[in-house]
């Protein structure tokens, strides 16, 4: 009965907090969760009607923990053609967007140790970043990660095995911390970042890194800060932004906030720009990616989960009709088993495809010889 309740998750929206981080396993690990539901199985088929009853059910929890790689496959198969038109030629390290061995062997990213780094001083604190370095003798194009966390919590440590993955593919890789709300509300975070790009681009000789090919990559939280940033530097070695399920229209979101079981929108949004729309329009205006893209911003590939509990894909879907409206290239990517968060687990369908996809845009819009 625990297995079929939690197998519910891989196709229902989650009610609570706790249970959306519980469907990040099983929409990601369902494969694996289908096999330990088909072990229990066998032996609970007995003749009494409670053992036929539970195999029953394990059976049924099988087959729904499987449904997210179904989908997987049907949305894996498209996803090449799709970047190669939207952005040009690739060469990308994985071979398919989703290799079935992987699902069970895993991917194991290369180790890539970090150097801590204090880009900034400010208020008596420092500011660090996690510099992952490629181990080349040419300059390194450079992506900067920025951690979600509702601009409250969280920091740069949760998708560790990405950063490396990608140092280990020929990119240097940074992870930075940033102020936090409330004490820090807008524009601090996304400060921070400008901050952290300018440190960068000093000491690029020393990092060895390219300061002309640069891409933000934001979850979250952290998607919302890496748009605005891109949007607003003007700085032609941003090549590109990379949303994973990031809020784009801050308005929209006060309108329509999240289950409060989940998620306290209207609370984090308050925190962050300092209370509602009609209070604080023009952080709202500011803030809001949706509203400041022009037809020079640089490329995005948007990747969102179409069943996300926490930030609605409303967000990538009106992003990405805006960005085509201005002649912006842009490629929204949705997975619609997929929850807020999914690309945390690598080897999980969520975190295949979008791991080919990121590293597919990379390639595009970093050219080597650009």
């Amino acid at each position: 009965m625990l297995l079929f309740l939690t197998a519910l998750l891989a196709i229902l929206r989650a009610p609570t907090h706790l249970l959306w981080m519980l469907a990040i396993g099983a929409t990601e690990l369902g494969h694996l969760l289908a096999l330990l539901c088909l072990a229990a199985a066998v032996p609970l088929g007995n003749k009494t009607w409670y053992g036929r009853t539970s195999a029953c059910l394990c059976f049924a929890a099988a087959i729904l923990f499987i449904t997210p790689l179904l989908r997987a496959e049907w949305i894996a198969g498209d996803i090449g053609q799709q970047i190669h038109k939207t952005f040009g030629d690739a060469a990308v390290h994985r071979p398919q967007p989703l290799v079935f061995a992987a699902l069970f062997l895993g991917v194991a990213p290369p180790d890539v140790r970090p150097q801590k780094l204090i880009y900034q001083k400010i208020d008596g604190a420092d500011l660090s970043l996690d510099f992952y370095p490629v181990q080349d003798s040419e300059r390194a194009p450079l992506v900067i990660v920025i951690h979600g966390g509702s601009w409250n919590s969280g920091d740069n440590t949760d998708f560790i095995p990405m950063d490396r993955y990608l140092a280990g593919r020929g990119f240097a890789v940074v992870d930075i911390l940033y102020r936090l709300a409330p004490r820090s509300p807008f524009p601090d975070a996304p400060e921070d970042v400008r901050a952290a790009i300018a440190y960068l681009k000093n000491r690029a000789v020393e990092l060895n890194v390219d300061p002309a090919r640069i891409v933000l990559l934001g979850r979250s939280a952290g998607a919302q800060i890496a748009l605005h940033v891109a949007y607003s530097a003007n700085d032609p070695g941003i090549r590109g932004v990379i949303s994973f399920y990031g809020p784009t229209d801050l308005f929209w979101s006060w309108e329509h906030p999240g289950n409060p079981l989940v998620i306290d929108t209207r609370a984090n949004l308050t925190d962050y720009l300092g209370g509602s729309p009609s209070s604080f329009p023009a952080n709202y205006d500011a803030a809001s990616p949706l509203q400041r893209a022009t037809a020079a911003s640089p490329p995005v590939l948007l990747l969102h989960g179409g069943r996300d509990e926490v930030v609605s894909p409303y967000h990538s879907d009106a992003l990405a009709r805006r960005l085509t409206e201005l002649g912006v290239h842009n490629l929204e990517i949705s997975l619609p088993w997929a929850t807020h968060g999914f690309d945390y687990f690598l080897r999980g369908p969520g975190g295949q495809i979008s791991t080919y996809a990121v590293e597919s845009f990379l390639r595009s819009v970093l050219d080597q010889h650009g």
